[in-house]
């Protein structure tokens, strides 16, 4: 620790840990802290890395590469002040040649804080990859290739690669540049040699146009990717050597024929995602990220939107590998405050370098398909945000012409203070107070009506005049409307309501222009805690925020510990790749209380029929179904048939009084019975059941998957417990929780609760060998499995 720290307090001893790490996520939370960021304290945090110079270095180009650190990040080199980055989620490189010493003991410190900077959790700390690169005098920098494609048929396609030469010489030097290009067995598909001369302290950019012929072309469907393996060679020698992953694939957009990805159609089934990954906080685990993607994909998505800052490399790579586009997003402010101490003190010196770093990053990978140049910006309804918006789209550009750039713009944000005005006129709660999110749950007519206004429509003109796509929050009111008002303007609902599926995939699919939907959100998130919770009110009882212990939105399809929600299963029925109906049970009201919930909110439901409550109490059972109707029958005798479909918003509802057995729905079709699901009432006493995910690597993630099941196999809902996790061989227990939005303990503990009858064990491997992964809770036999590594 430096003396400033110590002369600003006590200084907290330093602990070992391994990066990616939040900061944050273990802190202690506080029940009168701010609900935005999940009750988690403000903090300044240090991280120290001390390690050995050899001797004989000579001052080689060494760079230092943080993908991420949150935020306001100071770095220092043996005492030495090396640089610093304001924004909490871009990639940024440190020389630190020059502060080195060699023979010594080296020390490089990170210094970073968090709070009062964000309206959602953030983690804190170095919670992205740290790489350290050393290279010759010449080299390849990191991200020193790009690699683009064009002119593709069937035939074949041009690949563009461009290298980055860099000479930290003191003279000139020629070297030749060799680049291949590799298909996914590692055979040559093309090739070019071809020579660069730098200048001394200079660096030269060397241009191939290589022919690949009968590409496999990258698309979700088909993520096929190419290698491009480049190195430097000078009088034989082998200089330096660097490649990439890239994929293939041609966009076009316009609003006849909508997304066209290799001349296809295509219209994107979004979801909006935070950077967190829930019970693991920021910390920017590739295997979580890959998991996060997989899952999301399995429930129906094939886009994502990184809402709302410039997504990690690691999640970047899952969706070139498993195929989903992207969406990666610049910023959540400008020039204008969200919050006390956010991103727009430091946005306008810094947002020219952010942009770059982001455009850096994302060039290779084939799933970006659009970049956003914001969220909800408080100046897209004036002059001034449409300059700021054209200078943000230019620069953009100028980086990556082969990307379409958009930005989320909320209709209502861009006429706050005459929203406001409106709604009260139309006896909605609003006055200067009044946020963004309340004036939205308000009562959806004035929404719509406020947006699809000429006042919107003038206030936004410019900011939507400058993308090539534009994004819309909120805003399905204008869809058909700006049809016929701009008849050349292409649209994405960048964010939706979630209860609003079944009406906005409507409009996307009726209309070319509209080429997708994005929901809020895919996974659920830390922060802005209940924004998607069930209340039950008394009469005449207001709705309120949630309190402590709440932690998450509780909004997304799938929930902190990826597990899907009904409403998941519901928008995959929507999106028509279901055709099984499907069951939830919605959870009974206290007496006298009736369900509660804004725009975001779901019904408070489980796939479950198996409930702490009295035979014959009623429960109100949900039937999805894209059929004309549905028959619902508990133990084979019908309770009633109803319509459903498109018409009816894919649901039924009937009053089930309960009673244990077999609840049946049977999707009917033209008359006739077609497919049908079941759920059964658990039984007997509960047996902890374990179930892992992961690669069999011997530094990796593992998720262990807990339940709580009876001797058929069937979910025991009903029969929450507290449950202990041991671990033995070369591991770490990393994180241990539940999708439960407000609970108790805290992830780090190996002791927590099930929540509807599952949770999950992240568990990191330190070496090879095998590991066993123990849990045991009170009254249940206990669960274990062994799970092997190489050596």
């Amino acid at each position: 620790m430096n003396p400033f720290d110590e002369l600003s307090g006590e200084v907290a001893p330093y602990v070992d840990v391994a990066v990616p790490h939040d900061a944050l996520i273990s802190r202690e939370r506080d029940p009168h802290g701010d609900p935005a960021n999940a009750y988690f304290p403000s903090g300044t945090y240090e991280y120290r890395k001390v390690f050995s110079v050899p001797d004989d270095y000579d001052g080689d180009p060494t760079v230092l590469e943080f993908e991420g650190v949150y935020r306001d990040a100071e770095i220092f080199i043996n005492g030495d002040y090396a640089g610093h980055r304001p924004y909490g989620y871009s990639l940024f490189t440190i020389d630190a040649g020059e502060f080195l010493r060699p023979g010594e003991q080296n020390t490089i410190r990170v210094e970073c804080r968090n709070g009062q900077d964000s309206r959602w959790y953030t983690g804190a700390g170095i919670y992205r990859d740290v790489w350290l690169h050393t290279a010759g005098a010449v080299h390849i920098p990191p991200h020193g290739i790009r690699a683009s494609s064009t002119d593709i048929d069937d035939r074949g396609a041009i690949v563009d690669v461009a290298v980055q030469v860099v000479n930290a010489a003191r003279r000139r030097r020629t070297v030749e540049v060799h680049v291949r290009v590799l298909d996914y067995t590692g055979a040559e598909v093309a090739s070019g040699i071809a020579p660069c001369t730098v200048r001394p302290a200079d660096r030269s950019l060397s241009r191939h146009r290589l022919y690949v012929q009968s590409p496999e072309l990258w698309s979700a469907e088909s993520p096929f990717l190419y290698t491009v393996e480049t190195r430097l060679v000078c009088g034989g020698d082998e200089l330096d050597r660097a490649d990439a992953a890239f994929g293939i694939r041609r966009l076009q957009v316009d609003p006849v024929n909508g997304l066209r990805v290799n001349g296809q159609p295509v219209k994107l089934r979004g979801a909006c995602i935070h950077h967190d990954n829930g019970i693991l906080g920021a910390a920017t685990i590739p295997e979580a990220e890959e998991r996060r993607i997989r899952l999301l994909k399995d429930a129906g998505f094939n886009a994502v939107r990184s809402a709302h800052n410039p997504i990690s490399v690691a999640l970047l790579e899952a969706c070139d590998r498993l195929g989903m586009y992207v969406i990666d997003e610049t910023f959540d402010m400008w020039n204008a405050p969200k919050t006390n101490l956010d991103y727009s003190l430091a946005f306008p010196e810094w947002w020219e370098r952010d942009v770059e770093s982001m455009v850096l990053k994302d060039f290779n990978h084939p799933s970006v398909i659009m970049y956003s140049i914001g969220n909800e910006v408080t100046e897209t309804g004036s002059a001034a945000g449409g300059i700021a918006g054209r200078n943000l789209a230019e620069k953009v550009r100028s980086l990556d012409p082969t990307r379409f750039v958009t930005n989320a713009v909320n209709g209502l944000l861009a006429v706050m203070d005459d929203a406001k005005a409106i709604a009260a006129q139309r006896g909605a709660e609003a006055d200067e107070a009044t946020g963004i999110n309340t004036l939205m749950a308000g009562p959806l007519e004035i929404m719509n009506e406020i947006s699809a206004s000429p006042l919107v429509t003038e206030r936004t003109a410019e900011s939507f005049g400058v993308l090539d796509v534009a994004g819309m929050n909120y805003v399905d009111s204008r869809y058909e409307l700006d049809r016929e008002l701009f008849p050349n303007r292409v649209i994405v609902g960048t964010e939706t309501f979630p209860t609003n599926i079944d009406r906005t995939w409507a409009l996307v699919q009726r209309n070319p222009h509209v080429i997708g939907d994005f929901t809020w959100t895919g996974f659920d998130y830390l922060g802005e805690v209940g924004l998607g919770r069930t209340q039950y009110l008394a009469e005449g009882e207001d709705a309120a925020g949630a309190p402590f212990p709440w932690i998450a939105g509780w909004c997304g399809d799938l929930d902190l510990i990826g597990n899907r929600r009904p409403a998941s299963f519901y928008r995959e029925i929507v999106f028509g790749l279901r055709s099984e109906p499907y069951i939830a049970v919605r959870r009974p009201a206290p007496d006298g209380r009736v369900a509660s919930g804004g725009p975001w909110a779901w019904s408070d439901a489980i796939s479950s029929w198996t409930w702490a409550v009295e035979e014959g109490a009623p429960l109100e059972v949900e039937v999805y179904s894209d059929a004309s109707e549905v028959e619902l029958a508990l133990d084979g005798e019908v309770i009633g048939v109803m319509p459903a479909g498109p018409v009816h918003r894919f649901r039924a509802v009937f009053e089930v009084p309960w009673q244990p057995g077999t609840l049946t729905a049977t999707a009917i079709r033209g008359g006739r019975r077609a497919h049908e699901t079941r759920i059964v009432t658990a039984i007997g006493t509960p047996r902890l059941q374990i179930e892992v995910d992961g690669e069999e690597r011997a530094d990796a993630h593992l998720f262990a998957r807990i339940e709580l099941r009876d001797g058929a196999g069937t979910l025991c809902t009903a029969d929450e417990r507290e449950v202990v996790v041991d671990i033995d061989g070369d591991a770490e227990l990393v994180a241990f929780g539940s999708g439960n939005p407000a609970p108790i303990g805290s992830y780090q503990s190996a002791r927590n609760r099930t929540f509807d009858a599952t949770a999950l064990a992240v568990v990191r491997r330190r070496g090879g060998g095998t590991i066993s992964i123990r849990v045991s809770a009170e009254g249940c036999e206990p669960g274990e499995i062994a799970v092997n590594a190489p050596a």
